[in-house]
């Protein structure tokens, strides 16, 4: 089962250059990367809220909604800055220094998130083999930027 979630998160992690792009080229169409990312979000909320209504799943009660804690509610500003970062950058950066900077940037936030337990995650200490992970992956994106 394990497996099948490394090929999701694989298969996510691909859509991410084509996602670039395409925002990127909407931009063009649409007058800037705030408008690009406003529609990119419409056409993924239409498609969540069909996708919603055919799971057939009750929507959580009043109270249960507002015992959650105050920054369970960020994710979509924090996928709204993902969203016009990354059409801002793409088009500068290329794919490749593009996604290798994300990864470098994930990968350093999920070492911090990890070692203080953070947003849910259990606690994992940032080994020094983790910490020349991090290294080596900073390597990389100055040598596909470089090169």
């Amino acid at each position: 089962m394990g497996v099948l979630y490394l090929l999701l998160a694989v298969a996510a992690g691909a859509m991410l250059p084509v996602q670039a792009g395409v925002n990127a080229q909407l931009a063009r169409f649409v007058g800037g990367p705030v408008r690009a990312s406003f529609v990119s979000f419409l056409v993924g909320t239409i498609a969540l809220l069909l996708l919603s209504i055919a799971i057939l799943k009750p929507l959580p009660s009043g109270s249960r909604l507002g015992g959650a804690p105050w920054w369970v509610w960020v994710g979509g500003l924090l996928g709204a800055f993902y969203v016009v970062g990354v059409i801002v950058s793409a088009p500068r950066l290329g794919a490749v220094a593009l996604i290798a900077a994300v990864v470098a940037g994930q990968s350093v936030c999920s070492v911090l998130i990890d070692q203080f337990g953070w947003v849910g995650f259990r606690e994992h200490a940032a080994t020094p083999g983790r910490l020349a992970g991090l290294a080596l992956l900073f390597a990389g994106v100055a040598l596909v930027r470089i090169f």
